[in-house]
């Protein structure tokens, strides 16, 4: 495992070329496309921004995780750098189709525009976990549930995010899974939970739905 962290600012003093891959896709530890600024479970991940800023001439990242578009990988810096890289025999072979420019660049609006809530992930994961047990209880208030989402270990490894949904007693995964369209959950202790944290409030319907079939 590591047992030492460089300093970005340190390597770059020794005069080389400096790329470093930040991987979840934060572009800015200010978050200045949140009304609120950045949420407290984000303090300590590596941003773009900040890395270039220290001294790094080339940072790479995903486009999907934390910047939350498509699956893809972004290479950003010095421009004659990154022309480097687009000149490279490899980049006609990974370069990505038009869909997924596509998406990139209606997510790159949306962060140029500060409009931050119409970014899924930023969406979902800065809903208030008051907010979240409010439509819990609209769908069935014996059930609700304040619980933590993850958003995942590639991405923020043992960050837990406060969140609400709805528990149930017993194993329901299959039975959730098969109804349309499908409801994803998990097994926490031989009990069935629903993050509605992942789940778009218009969709909540379909919860109260499958519920209701089984009580």
């Amino acid at each position: 495992g590591f047992t030492e962290t460089t300093d970005i600012s340190e390597m770059a003093d020794l005069g080389i070329p400096l790329v470093v891959d930040i991987g979840s896709g934060l572009i800015d530890s200010a978050c200045p496309w949140l009304e609120n600024g950045p949420p407290k479970w984000l303090i300590g991940e590596p941003a773009a921004r900040q890395s270039l800023e220290s001294g790094a001439e080339i940072v790479t990242f995903s486009g999907d995780k934390l910047f939350g578009g498509p699956q893809a990988g972004i290479i950003a810096g010095k421009t004659e750098l990154v022309e480097l890289c687009a000149q490279h025999p490899l980049a006609r072979a990974v370069r990505p189709g038009s869909l997924t420019m596509s998406a990139l660049q209606e997510i790159t609006i949306s962060y140029l525009e500060r409009k931050g809530s119409s970014i899924p992930f930023w969406e979902m994961s800065t809903t208030s976990v008051d907010e979240l047990k409010e439509r819990a209880d609209k769908i069935s208030a014996k059930f609700t549930t304040e619980t933590n989402a993850t958003p995942g270990g590639g991405t923020l490894p043992g960050v837990e995010i406060p969140s609400a949904g709805l528990k149930l007693a017993g194993d329901h995964v299959e039975f959730f899974r098969q109804q349309n369209p499908p409801i994803i959950c998990r097994i926490d202790n031989d009990q069935t939970v629903i993050d509605l944290m992942t789940v778009h409030p218009s969709d909540d319907i379909f919860i109260d739905a499958a519920i209701k079939k089984i009580h």
